[in-house]
């Protein structure tokens, strides 16, 4: 008889507990209560699946992941951080499509010693962005596993409310470009933690645990990280634009008043500016051309926020990424909805013209957030 999994005479504590130490079980139980209701659950977490209204017989779904190293450092998120901006990720593709967020399902696979306070961390997060930027979202279920690195796995659904979704296609010559959201902020708090909140040489944890498995996982709160004290630091002194890439604030809200407005087409703004609105350009057939003026005063904005961005705020604007504005065309002469201001125009493309230009003249420097070119694999 197999005995794996079991734990006689268990003694818990709070403090010290790891997933090793407590089991799935226990952990699944602390967290739960921590978690988002969604309204439109029918059957929330607790069956083999759960039951989520669909009012429209349709629904809009979208998937995304966290994988520490890629896409986020244990050293400068707290678990707060993580299961706010997981949320928030996913919820912005589906107010990206014109829908109402209802649901969200979550995957979580961490190392044996991740503390349980982590877990509990991350559902604090999860439970705190559903309930400020999208109220009556929720976590319907799930699935929590092992895994040497720690990585969050989150599906979104939104319904349509009978509106047809906002895709990237429907942009035409002549519609108004506007955006709702900050723009460059978060580019500009990654580029400052990693000008600022690194030390070079700094031992990593599989160097510090050749058997990692077994050891202590230092980094599962990132407490103990060399670089730790060093972003703490940065974010205290650098607020606004730290908080922007660690815990985004989408304008969830606006998705819907756009699709309400009539856009043409709209996406969230993950990428950078240039890079996704390259993407509605090459879906629908045309180019974007961002006024000038309006770059420059996006611009003058962010650099007002934080004199440390200083002469890089326009690179920001256009390439920064991780804001999670929403990127929306108006039918040309239409008026824009609440939180939208307009930045740019679609434009007839011929050949060899570029998706995307500036005041005309296409923007030649490299930008655009990329996984698979920017990731440092040493990086913690």
């Amino acid at each position: 008889m197999s005995t794996r999994g079991a734990h006689p005479q268990l003694s818990f504590s709070p403090a010290t507990d790891t997933l090793e130490s407590v089991g799935e079980v226990e952990a699944l139980r602390r967290v739960f209560p921590r978690l988002p209701d969604a309204r439109a659950a029918l059957l929330g977490p607790g069956d083999d699946s759960a039951v989520i209204a669909a009012p429209d017989a349709r629904f809009v779904v979208t998937t995304d992941m966290m994988i520490h190293g890629p896409d986020f450092r244990l050293a400068w998120s707290t678990p707060h951080d993580l299961g706010w901006k997981a949320a928030v990720t996913n919820l912005a593709d589906v107010a990206a499509m014109g829908a109402t967020p209802s649901a969200l399902v979550v995957a979580i696979a961490a190392p044996l010693h991740t503390p349980v306070a982590t877990l509990e961390g991350i559902a604090d997060g999860l439970h705190d962005a559903c309930a400020e930027l999208a109220p009556d979202t929720g976590v319907v279920g799930g699935d929590l596993s092992v895994s040497n690195t720690l990585t969050l796995a989150v599906t979104a659904f939104g319904d349509l409310d009978g509106r047809p979704p906002v895709v990237r296609s429907g942009a035409r010559p002549g519609d108004t470009v506007a955006v709702a959201g900050d723009l460059g902020r978060a580019g500009a708090g990654i580029r400052l933690l990693f000008d600022q909140a690194t030390t070079p040489g700094a031992p990593e944890a599989q160097e510090r645990h050749p058997d990692a498995e077994r050891a202590p996982h230092l980094d599962a709160v990132g407490e103990r990280h060399p670089d730790a004290e060093l972003g703490r630091a940065v974010r205290a002194a650098h607020p606004a634009i730290v908080d922007a890439q660690l815990a985004p604030a989408s304008p969830l809200a606006a998705g819907v008043a756009a699709a309400r407005a009539g856009a043409t087409a709209m996406l969230d703004v993950s990428d950078g500016l240039v890079l996704d609105a390259g993407r509605i350009a090459a879906a629908s057939g045309c180019s974007i051309d961002f006024s000038h003026a309006a770059i420059e005063a996006e611009a003058a904005a962010l650099a007002a926020v934080d004199a440390v961005v200083g002469a890089q705020a326009r690179d920001f604007v256009l390439c920064g990424g991780e804001d999670h504005a929403l990127l929306a065309t108006f039918t040309a002469g239409s008026e824009l909805p609440p939180g939208f201001r307009a930045i740019g125009v679609v434009r007839e493309r011929a050949d060899g013209h570029p998706l995307v230009t500036v005041g005309g003249e296409a923007y030649v420097k490299p930008g655009g957030w990329d996984p698979f070119t920017d990731w440092n694999g040493a990086a913690g």
